[in-house]
């Protein structure tokens, strides 16, 4: 993948992991991905991500080169797969609830680890993003460790998608990172608490946030908001009147994304917590994880001062 570099000589945010397209009941094929809703949005409140990525020679490839073209990312993170397909998951919903089929052995799961560190030469780069899905196959799972041998602070978004994830490998994401996001269930799966009450939940948090010597955890509560605590501080955030639910696929990647936002642009928690809520329930007024609405992010950009 040729592209020309960003050129300006600032700290960007570096997002590795898949990008697939979510395929819907109604026939419909969304592009999707964590990471790549992250970098995203990320891009869409101006923050130049450098994405990682790997599709296949094939026809979604080609739509996911021509989508990040036209939104205006750097191309230079992402590598071709000649034997692998793009990725695809299939999505249904039980209610409002997405739940998705993933399916293996896909062009994501061989992100080249040479290809990698050629995209990263020049850059300067504030953190690194990366999810919990992507370390399912041993390929990308080695570029993501030779990653995370650099000095960059690291941001850890977990997502437990059955059967792709290993205790091992989230014990160890978590014990690097500075800061990480779960959703509830994912927080009680992983202090093994399912099925406790939810007033344990903040207690569940703080004992998962020192036990791996996190800065920040987010623990993200649906239409209940999120929970965000530090050392110093839990701050809980409400989601108010969300108006129509299109559907809630990618809610979670645009908390992500703001919280991103966030710590980069040193936000109060109280701050951060409710502006990552407000534009994660924007995302589930609309189909989908994504919006070329450029406007979109303009106006929280506007509204929030920045």
């Amino acid at each position: 993948m040729q592209q020309d570099r960003v050129t300006e000589q600032v700290s960007r945010p570096l997002v590795f992991g898949e990008v697939l397209f979510d395929s819907f009941p109604d026939g419909s094929a969304v592009l999707g991905g964590a990471p790549f809703n992250v970098a995203w949005h990320l891009q869409g409140f101006g923050l130049a991500p450098l994405f990682i990525s790997r599709i296949g020679d094939d026809e979604l490839g080609e739509r996911i080169i021509a989508a990040m073209s036209d939104w205006g990312m750097d191309l230079s993170g992402m590598q071709s797969d000649p034997l692998h397909p793009t990725g695809r998951v299939m999505v249904t919903f039980e209610g409002q609830e997405p739940r998705f089929e993933i399916v293996p052995e896909q062009a994501y799961d061989y992100i080249d680890a040479a290809a990698a560190a050629d995209a990263l030469r020049k850059e300067r780069r504030a953190l690194l993003y990366h999810g919990s899905l992507i370390a399912r196959h041993a390929a990308s799972r080695a570029t993501l460790d030779a990653l995370r041998t650099e000095d960059l602070p690291l941001f850890v978004d977990v997502n437990l998608r059955d059967p792709w994830w290993r205790l091992a490998w989230l014990d160890d994401a978590l014990q690097r990172a500075r800061w990480a996001k779960l959703n509830e269930h994912e927080l009680r799966i992983l202090s093994g608490q399912e099925g406790r009450a939810d007033d344990d939940l903040k207690s569940q948090a703080d004992s998962l946030r020192k036990r791996r010597g996190l800065e920040v955890l987010v623990v993200t509560r649906g239409a209940g908001g999120a929970l965000i605590l530090s050392e110093s501080a839990a701050v809980e955030s409400v989601s108010g009147n969300i108006g129509e639910i299109v559907d809630t696929v990618g809610a979670g990647d645009a908390f992500s994304a703001v919280t991103i936002l966030g710590v980069l642009r040193d936000w109060p928690l109280e701050v951060l917590a409710q502006r990552a809520v407000d534009f994660a329930a924007a995302v589930c007024r609309m189909r989908g994880a994504t919006t070329g609405d450029r406007e979109l992010y303009r106006r929280y950009l506007h509204k929030w001062g920045e």
